[in-house]
């Protein structure tokens, strides 16, 4: 057997895959929906269903598709599924994947802002002030976590940038984590002004402004967690 008929088979799985990701794509499905049935999808695409089968479950372990025995196949969009479960395999320590995590906000959003305020369309800035709105009138820490994760997820979107905004999915959850230490012991208060500032800089189309308020906020996030503190705890 050559190496050409050792390879033909993988190949022709990932030829099913981006397939697959076109036709999600291409139908605006992303995120929602289903595909049709493995034996339609083979005919479809001229190929055994052993292969339509690799195909789907590899794009569920990447997030773009849920197998659902007896119901079908499912479009979702966990495209940062694979990231966010393995940061507590890398990471077992909770305060040092905290920690690590605002190394990694810093070293991304600040970008983002700067980003956004020199892309962001008319759309993009209404959205970012109904959701300091819904930061400001948020009557619990819940709402206003929610409230919170969802304006930085707004401006990644507005920066142009599908990375960034992946990227902060993947970091979601232990996101959540980190406004549990903030938001949740000091309250809402904080965050407001400093988003308010981000906001304003984004409005005015003032890129160093953007990336200098963002800066100062995740860094002030980072002091508000006191890490130091939540390592001496026993791991989390």
């Amino acid at each position: 057997m050559n190496a050409s008929a050792l390879s033909r088979p993988h190949s022709l799985v990932q030829q099913v895959c981006e397939q697959l990701a076109a036709l999600i794509r291409g139908s605006q499905r992303e995120g929602k929906g289903w595909l049709p049935g493995e034996r339609s999808l083979a005919e479809q695409f001229g190929v055994s269903r052993t292969v339509v089968r690799e195909a789907t479950k590899r794009l569920e372990q990447q997030g773009l598709l849920e197998i659902q025995h007896g119901n079908g196949i499912k479009i979702v969009d966990r495209l940062h599924r694979p990231l966010n479960e393995a940061l507590t395999l890398l990471i077992p320590d909770m305060a040092e994947r905290l920690a690590q995590l605002n190394e990694a906000r810093l070293a991304i959003e600040p970008q983002a802002a700067a980003l956004a305020a020199r892309n962001a369309n008319r759309e993009q800035i209404r959205q970012l002030r109904r959701i300091h709105a819904q930061l400001c009138e948020s009557p619990d820490s819940r709402s206003a976590i929610e409230a919170d994760t969802a304006f930085h997820h707004a401006i990644a979107d507005a920066s142009g940038n599908r990375i960034h905004r992946l990227i902060l999915d993947s970091l979601a959850e232990l996101g959540t984590s980190s406004r549990l230490l903030t938001i949740g012991r000091i309250g809402k208060q904080p965050a407001i002004e400093h988003h308010q500032a981000i906001l304003e800089a984004i409005e005015n189309g003032d890129a160093q402004a953007a990336e200098r308020a963002m800066r100062h906020h995740i860094e002030a996030a980072g002091r508000d967690m006191d890490l130091p503190a939540l390592k001496e705890l026993s791991p989390l």
